[in-house]
């Protein structure tokens, strides 16, 4: 059987350290370093595109979560699951870019509404295609069912770590639009 890198890690703290069980280093180290490679490769598509992947983030929460007239600043930032402040950079960006616009709200100027310009459409209407079949290539090693048989098993550690869904309108992860 080949072996990975984590394979090694976790031999090395078997002599080094006997006493302790390093066990979870083989779920858990494999997981940080899967994130870290498709992370990776998720940039490097993106790139392509000229956005960044909190950038895509945005722009797909947009298409999947909000309404046809936007979103508010705030549902957006609840769908994205990430802060505030990390929301107003990409919009920024994303309104420099012309691909998104920032209006307030006539019914209620308190609030911003977020909202694809044709451009952001046209551009994310692109890349989703293009982002799922970088991702069908980055699972290619594992058949339909061990997709689904390590999409359940992940799915159970996330509800047990605290990740659950608070209705179906409230499902988010950055770059997985």
């Amino acid at each position: 059987m080949e072996r990975d890198a984590v394979d090694l890690i976790v031999e090395q703290w078997a002599r080094a350290r006997p006493d302790l069980d390093a066990s979870p280093v083989n779920v858990l180290g494999r997981l940080s370093r899967v994130t870290r490679i498709v992370e990776r490769e998720f940039q490097a598509l993106f790139s392509e595109f000229g956005l960044q992947m909190g950038e895509f983030d945005v722009l797909g929460t947009l298409v999947r979560a909000g309404a046809p007239g936007g979103m508010t600043a705030g549902e957006l930032t609840r769908h994205s699951m990430k802060t505030a402040g990390a929301i107003t950079n990409r919009l920024d960006r994303l309104v420099a870019k012309g691909f998104v616009t920032r209006d307030l709200d006539p019914a209620n100027r308190r609030t911003v509404i977020v909202a694809l310009t044709p451009a952001g459409r046209e551009l994310i209407d692109r890349v989703i295609g293009a982002h799922l079949d970088n991702s069908r290539r980055l699972l290619v090693a594992l058949d339909p069912h061990q997709q689904g048989d390590l999409a359940a098993t992940l799915r159970t550690l996330l509800i047990s770590l605290g990740d659950q869904a608070k209705d179906t309108d409230d499902v988010s992860a950055a770059g997985e639009a």
